[in-house]
């Protein structure tokens, strides 16, 4: 079976997917499973590493409590992918237009649009509970993001930066895709800091012995349990609708360089930095995906590799000793910092070569030799997931 090592160092056991760990992601692992609510085990999927608070990979069952740094402060990051109903000898022979009409249309980075995008009712629908009910509650969220309602409402349909991108891909049967992955830009992010902060605040109050500060946690019935429980759902909603928004525009967008296509199947839209309500080994827990997708029986995902490497439509097999989880990509191998001391520009042009986009110094940090190999991490997870669709990029956008 694809469980390559078992940690037994906590108050629950660590299931991993893989052998290829670094010693900093299994002490994060350890710390997790010693806390006193996690339900059952630990999962940590094959491209698990070192994360921010807590391990990126990580699939954690919790019993009436939520570590927010677990969830992380991009808060419903994930994948949308739509195919067309093109193929590959219909794509123009150069490229460079797709790109450029995509790069148009969607801000990157910090950026946001000159004016609101999204549908009138979408927006609404938000500023309601965002501003009544969240903000209402803790006014400190709005001094955390400059010109708020601005930033927030502009910044739907927007990249971001990091490792955040759109491609244009080709699958096995040489059909055209459009897949993208992106979060909840910077309202998420500062939602997410907000909350770490205030549980952090309240573990000190109550003296509560940790075994890393990062892991601070609130438990059900605890004076700010809801209201965290009500952004963070709020945060992977606007997530979704983020990415909903940015495929609409990059389809108008990229209609003129390309000749007349229709959708032929519903988009793909799925978390992979999240906490919902499952039930698992009999118990309804609050189930923290950190770079982790759902992969229920016959629920699609998506599993994107690196900037220049394959990318695979799945579907879920329903693994219960996973959580009904699989990974979320490749999972990085070295730091950005690392990546920018091992590579140079010359070796993002040798990785990218026959893919339409940015080869400057400024994206050597996502360069794919940072990562680790697609198809390694695929084979470590064969029971969980099959694959659908394989996609090669033609087309990247970084942010």
């Amino acid at each position: 079976m694809p469980v390559k090592m078992l940690l037994n160092k906590g108050k629950v056991p660590v299931k991993i997917y893989t052998k290829e760990v670094e010693s900093s992601a299994l002490d994060q692992l350890k710390n997790i499973a010693l806390l006193p609510f996690v339900h059952n085990h630990v999962a940590a999927m094959p491209d698990v590493h070192t994360g921010i608070g807590a391990t990126v990979g990580a699939v954690i069952p919790t019993k009436g409590a939520i570590i927010p740094a677990a969830v992380g402060v991009d808060i419903g990051c994930g994948m949308t992918a739509t195919r067309l109903s093109i193929k590959a000898n219909q794509l123009p022979d150069n490229l460079k237009a797709v790109r450029r009409a995509i790069e148009e249309a969607i801000p990157v980075g910090f950026a946001k649009h000159k004016s609101i995008r999204a549908k009138n009712s979408t927006i609404i629908a938000l500023d309601k509970v965002l501003d009544k009910q969240i903000i209402g509650k803790h006014p400190a969220i709005a001094k955390m993001l400059k010109k708020t309602y601005q930033t927030w409402t502009q910044q739907l349909g927007t990249l971001g930066g990091g490792n955040h991108f759109i491609e244009l891909c080709l699958d096995e049967n040489q059909d055209v895709w459009i897949m993208l992955h992106s979060g909840s830009r910077g309202i998420g992010n500062v939602i997410g800091r907000y909350f770490i902060n205030l549980a952090k605040k309240d573990m000190e109050q109550h003296i509560t012995q940790l075994p890393a500060r990062d892991l601070a946690y609130f438990t059900e019935g605890a004076k700010h349990f809801d209201d965290y429980v009500e952004a963070v759902h709020w945060a992977q909603e606007y997530a979704l609708f983020n990415r909903r928004e940015m495929m609409r525009l990059i389809i108008e967008a990229v209609r003129k360089p390309l000749p007349p296509f229709d959708i032929t199947k519903e988009a793909i839209n799925c978390h992979h930095n999240y906490v919902a309500i499952e039930e698992h080994f009999g118990e309804q827990v609050f189930l923290t995906r950190k770079g982790a997708i759902s992969a229920y029986d016959g629920e699609l995902g998506i599993i994107p590799g690196s900037m220049g490497a394959k990318s695979y439509i799945v579907r879920g097999m329903g693994n219960p000793e996973s959580f009904c989880s699989c990974s979320h990509g490749a999972g990085r191998k070295m730091s950005r910092s690392a990546a920018r001391r091992c590579f140079s520009q010359d070796d993002v042009e040798i990785q990218t070569q026959g893919v339409e986009c940015r080869k400057d110094k400024d994206v050597i940090d996502e360069i794919p030799g940072a990562y680790k190999p697609i198809e390694e991490v695929m084979e470590n997870q064969n029971d969980l997931v099959e694959v659908v669709h394989t996609l090669k990029q033609v087309v990247c956008v970084k942010g």
